[in-house]
């Protein structure tokens, strides 16, 4: 088979990783890809979010599967467009990825359909949201909400507050200064929710279900997996009562979901509940995933995008993963590009890891930064203690100007664990 992946991200190598592992696959294609992707993959000078041009290149070359990265493209409709073109492709339509395009819908689903959530407002105006804030912090300036701009923000849309200034910032960052352009035409502000995060990430047909933290949001500078936290009493619970509630809230909204869907869950004291939905794989979370899947990644895929008759029991390895990211200096602000990367091949050599390429390219031989995420260093231990000392062992020999990283990816796991 010939299978077609769309991105540039360490998402997006994680996947063409896992995918050239499988029998079924002949050739794989990248659209962009990055100096990572070109090791496994014949890269394709398309941009993710170029529709027509990826249509266009599957119809050319017989692509067998295309597989979406980002979220930008699912939410500009290409799984309609290669729908459209009888191209098979994995992913939600353009109506099922609004739960991650619009975080009204979202909130308003669950709202709906008694699917645990923070209690929100939605606002059109900022002074309208503006006049709310200040009917919350009459007594105080503590001001304990998050400020969401609605539409895709490319994950940075976010905003955790604490005072009545925080939050105005935010608002006028959202709505008024339009950071995140129309994006930020409306607004959700909820009440903040305390406890740890986990993310759940499902693969589901339409038929069934199957250093501190300190600093502005980003896209995420590392993960883990599994979670200690996580017990199968809780997996059953999320999926009783936040996963399979949504696949059946979607599919009566007229849109049923097919693909990744991708569940940000927060435990508190009144047990799990939803922070945001998204409509693909997560990243970093699938550079700490996949690599434990034992199960052909391929062969899944195809379940999801053609159907079958019963639901598919991947297996997984028992051992741990810990991804650290390491980004370049400024990150998630404004940063430099075309940094010399030193020391991957010496990482490479740590028993264990695997380095997934993110915002990297090749540049007269060398390979140089491209991007805020630069490399997930990913590493595989029989604990998570193994896993993560592995992870910032290979960190370690990575040098390029004004790298960053946090150095406390899997510490409390590692503690409990």
């Amino acid at each position: 088979m010939d299978i077609l992946i769309t991105g540039s991200g360490g998402r997006e190598h994680a996947l063409v990783h896992a995918i050239s592992k499988s029998p079924l696959a002949d050739r794989i294609f990248c659209a962009p890809g990055n100096a990572g992707t070109a090791n496994l993959a014949e890269c394709v000078d398309i941009k993710a979010t170029d529709i027509p041009g990826l249509v266009a290149f599957a119809q050319e070359k017989g692509i067998d599967l295309t597989v979406v990265g980002p979220e930008k493209p699912l939410i500009s409709g290409i799984v309609d467009a290669f729908d459209e073109a009888g191209l098979p492709i994995f992913g939600p339509t353009k109506a099922a990825a609004m739960i991650e395009g619009s975080k009204v819908f979202a909130k308003q689903l669950m709202a709906q359909y008694g699917i645990p959530t923070a209690p929100f407002r939605v606002f059109d105006q900022p002074i309208e949201a503006e006049a709310y804030i200040d009917s919350l912090c009459r007594q105080s300036d503590t001001c304990a909400v998050v400020v969401k701009a609605d539409g895709d923000a490319l994950g940075k849309g976010v905003f955790v507050c604490h005072t009545r200034k925080q939050t105005i910032e935010a608002i006028n960052t959202i709505m008024v200064a339009k950071a995140f352009g129309s994006a930020g035409d409306r607004i959700v502000i909820e009440d903040r929710l305390y406890g740890q995060e986990a993310s759940f990430i499902v693969i589901t047909d339409v038929k069934r279900a199957r250093s501190e933290d300190r600093g502005p949001n980003t896209g995420g500078m590392g993960s883990f997996s599994p979670v200690p936290m996580v017990t199968p009493i809780l997996f059953y619970e999320v999926m009783d009562r936040i996963i399979k509630p949504t696949l059946e809230a979607m599919t009566n909204q007229g849109c049923p979901f097919k693909g990744a869907l991708y569940a940000g869950v927060i435990l508190t004291k009144d047990g799990p509940q939803v922070l945001e939905f998204n409509c693909r794989f997560g990243d970093p979370e699938t550079q700490a995933v996949l690599p434990l899947l034992e199960t052909d990644f391929l062969e899944i895929l195809l379940t999801s995008t053609e159907g079958c008759p019963g639901p598919l029991r991947p297996t997984w390895s028992k051992d741990h993963c810990v991804c650290v990211v390491a980004a370049s200096g400024g990150y998630p602000g404004d940063y430099k590009i075309g940094k010399v990367i030193s020391g991957l091949d010496k990482a490479e050599k740590v028993d264990g890891v695997t380095i997934f390429h993110a915002g990297t390219r090749t540049d007269g031989g060398q390979i140089v930064t491209n991007g805020g995420r630069v490399l997930g260093l990913t590493a595989i231990g029989k604990t998570v203690s193994i896993a993560r000392s592995r992870a910032y062992t290979a960190l370690d020999y990575i040098k390029f100007k004004g790298m960053q990283c946090r150095d406390d990816i899997a510490w409390r796991a590692a503690i409990e664990g």
